[in-house]
């Protein structure tokens, strides 16, 4: 059934972010982790899957939790969190989940990567085994974090890894950060030091046997993380941070992963699965850093971490990013646009919209949630962080089954991109809190005046505006502005 979506693409008291999108048959199956709504760690809950048919993207559902992680025999106090998963069919006709079970403190990142298997993409899976050498013994060389799978025509490739965002040549690094990392880690100091010529960060590679379990040798380094990207290349300024994920369209292999500045989605090429990569460029910010040469300090939505990757679905292809929620690093939510592959194999930057998988424009009519908004800045939005508090600032917010915006003050804007406009209308909002104006805008830009402007009262419950007419013929963005003294939430706006 067609109909209106926006991104987020699932539910929006929905949080599933790491999103690795797969078409099965003649559906897309997204797996990824699963944040709560205002929680405080990341993926604390099971792995719940969504899926929908190629040739409806709208049309999403619940497959229901496929995997949860008292099933894994790590499971413990110290190990509770299920982090971001993938999934590929092996020669068997089996479905391989790839996961691993990370703790809070000391054991975030020590391994090992963990393998559950179902007779269908979204089943009930069950626990298979870990990734290990042919001796038995666990795959834990490097870092085993953020796994990801391809089936490469019966090759099966098995990728992963974690970087830092600090020069390791630095006198603070060689000083501390091997200490600090060998608790993390759970690995020697000398180990980091020395037994690792390219050093224990950045991101990897090995091929497994057909029992989807056994690797065929030792990982290869495929990307730097930035202590090994060469100073002064693009690289090193969009160096490996986390994320892994490997596709193959045509001849050519992408590496798509986040890089250390964390909000963006990078990718880099290669005619072989194990070496060669080049960096290319970025695919997606999650503040649109980067667009028309738009800088962090500028960002149009609040950044945090991002993962995802790319799937070609009935001819297009798209990339699916995660959002942040709530003014905190840990409720996320799934996001998606479509990308264009250039004859050369490159694919340009695109920015974030609220049509997601709508398949076009969003029509002018009707009511929309105003937590489908792509753009929501005060003009100095923050980079959240999930080790410190982040500064107070206007954010997507879930209260019992309500989302909304929240914290709206003084010249905070809020974006939705892009509308199809028919002529004459007439629009109104609901809001809650205090006294203001919302202005209306098709422009971003500071010289721009206003098709519009909705008063809004001062009032402690949901309450709807009057609606202004307004005329607009064509495609444009929209764009409120509001003006007041306290802050204000927003709930929805109505077209009519």
């Amino acid at each position: 059934m067609n109909h209106t979506i926006c991104n987020p693409i699932l539910p929006l008291t929905t949080y599933i972010p790491d999103g690795e999108p797969h078409v099965f048959g003649d559906r897309v199956y997204l797996y990824g982790s699963h944040d709560q709504a205002g929680g405080t760690c990341f993926c604390p809950l099971d792995y719940e899957c969504w899926s929908a048919p190629v040739d409806d993207l709208t049309d999403w559902r619940c497959e229901g939790t496929i995997y949860r992680a008292d099933q894994c025999p790590h499971y413990c106090e110290e190990r509770q969190d299920l982090y971001a998963p993938d999934v590929t069919q092996g020669p068997d006709g089996r479905y391989y989940l790839y996961y691993d079970l990370s703790g809070r403190g000391d054991h975030g990142f020590d391994g090992p990567i963990s393998v559950a298997v179902c007779d269908t993409p979204a089943g009930k899976y069950e626990y298979y085994g870990d990734v290990k050498y042919p001796d038995g013994r666990p795959l834990l060389r490097y870092i085993p974090f953020d796994p990801a799978v391809l089936n490469d025509d019966g090759h099966i490739y098995l990728t992963y890894g974690w970087g830092l965002g600090m020069d390791t040549h630095s006198p603070l690094y060689k000083l501390v950060m091997p200490y600090v990392m060998s608790r993390i880690f759970n690995k020697t100091v000398a180990e980091i030091r020395r037994e690792e010529p390219l050093s224990i960060l950045g991101a990897n590679i090995v091929e497994l046997e057909d029992d989807m379990l056994t690797v065929k040798s030792e990982p290869k380094r495929i990307l730097p993380a930035m202590n090994n990207a060469p100073k002064g290349s693009q690289m090193r300024e969009h160096s490996f941070y986390e994320a892994a994920s490997l596709r193959k369209f045509g001849d050519l292999y992408y590496f798509i992963y986040s890089s250390h500045v964390n909000h963006e989605l990078c990718y880099a090429t290669s005619f072989y699965p194990d070496h060669g990569y080049e960096y290319q460029g970025v695919i997606i910010s999650n503040g649109d850093i980067g667009i028309d040469g738009r800088e962090a300090k500028d960002r149009l939505y609040p950044t945090g971490t991002n993962h995802g990757s790319i799937e070609k679905i009935n001819g297009k292809y798209y990339i699916f990013y995660h959002r942040q929620t709530h003014n905190n690093a840990f409720s996320r939510q799934a996001c998606a646009e479509e990308i264009e592959i250039l004859p050369d194999g490159t694919i340009p930057q695109v920015e974030m919209t609220s049509c997601g998988l709508n398949g076009g424009l969003l029509p002018a009519e009707g009511t929309y949630p105003a937590a489908v908004c792509c753009n929501l800045t005060n003009g100095r939005m923050p980079h959240l962080s999930n080790v410190k508090k982040n500064p107070p600032s206007p954010n997507v917010h879930q209260e019992g089954d309500v989302v909304f915006v929240k914290d709206v003050e003084n010249h905070t804007l809020i974006g939705y991109k892009y509308f199809d406009f028919h002529g004459s209308f007439r629009i109104s909002v609901a809001t809650r809190g205090a006294a203001g104006v919302l202005k209306v805008y098709t422009v971003l830009d500071e010289s721009a005046k206003p098709v519009g402007c909705i008063p809004i009262k001062a009032s402690a419950d949901w309450q709807k505006s009057v609606a202004i007419p307004l005329d607009l013929q064509g495609v444009y963005p929209l764009y409120f502005v509001y003006e007041g003294k306290g802050k204000s939430d927003f709930l929805e706006f109505v077209f009519a």
